[in-house]
């Protein structure tokens, strides 16, 4: 499998499938409620390629650092192979966000990854006052409030789903490597779906990727988030050329309240 199959879909369909884009000044930073995630959280999943579990994924949030003057959740997010899959394959991935804990977007990411013979390691800083990325590779402009691929997941989860409408889509924009890429995600509706960790009502949604961007696949992306206010990925489901690539819940601990949608 190739490197990025099996690296992007994975977090792809874990963390950037969601979004919405906001305005705002660089000086006064907004504030956003937050009743979805706190510290302490912890969410682990089966990564299947086909019927194969390839790997775990646990995305946590351990502490709140300071960063650039203001508290910020330290998140992370792991996928690796599982020790079976390792001859084949073996995947030792890691991804770091500080999220502002007032304004939820990013000050710092960080994505380290070990996958067969490939690894790649790069950071980038977000100055949110003066609107620029500083990378490991250079300097860029970006919009206010421009999200990572791992922030654009825990600021999506705050957000009311309740009043849209099948095909209403939103718009994320996100930074990686020397761009701002815009994705595009439609909502497709409601499910009662049973994982590992249990059985629950979800909401739909598919992010629409575009050609030549970060987020290309080669086929469809589907993610089932919980109908309530926790909004925890239950489901991602790829279909790609060669097969297809799901992850599952299997334990959750450490949510802010409590999962109205679990049956």
């Amino acid at each position: 499998m190739n490197s990025w199959k099996f690296h992007y879909l994975l977090l792809i369909l874990l963390i950037t499938s969601f979004g919405f884009v906001f305005k705002g000044s660089y000086a006064d930073f907004r504030k956003l409620e937050n009743k979805s995630f706190k510290v302490g959280e912890k969410l682990t999943f089966d990564v299947k390629y086909g019927f194969v579990t390839a790997g775990v994924a646990v995305m946590q949030i351990p502490s709140i650092k300071r960063i650039s003057g203001r508290e910020a959740y330290h998140i992370t997010f792991e996928v690796n192979s599982v020790p079976t899959f390792d001859p084949f394959y073996k995947v030792r991935d890691r991804y770091e966000t500080y999220l502002d804990v007032e304004g939820l977007f990013p000050w710092r990411f960080e994505q380290h990854i070990r996958e067969g013979g490939y690894s790649r390691d790069f950071s980038a800083f977000f100055d949110q006052r003066r609107g620029k990325a500083k990378t490991s590779e250079g300097s860029y402009s970006i919009p206010p409030y421009v999200n990572d691929i791992v922030s654009a997941f825990y600021l999506a989860r705050t957000f009311d789903y309740s009043k849209l409408k099948k095909g209403d889509k939103f718009r994320l924009q996100n930074f990686y490597k020397d761009k701002v890429y815009d994705l595009d995600v439609q909502y497709i509706g409601k499910e009662r779906i049973s994982v590992t960790a249990g059985t629950f009502d979800c909401i739909i949604v598919e992010p629409l990727v575009q050609e030549g961007g970060l987020f290309k696949s080669e086929g469809s992306i589907l993610v089932w988030l919980t109908d309530d206010i926790i909004k925890l990925p239950v489901k991602v489901k790829s279909k790609i050329i060669i097969g297809s690539i799901d992850a599952e819940l299997t334990k959750y601990e450490g949510l802010a309240g409590k999962l109205t949608s679990k049956r």
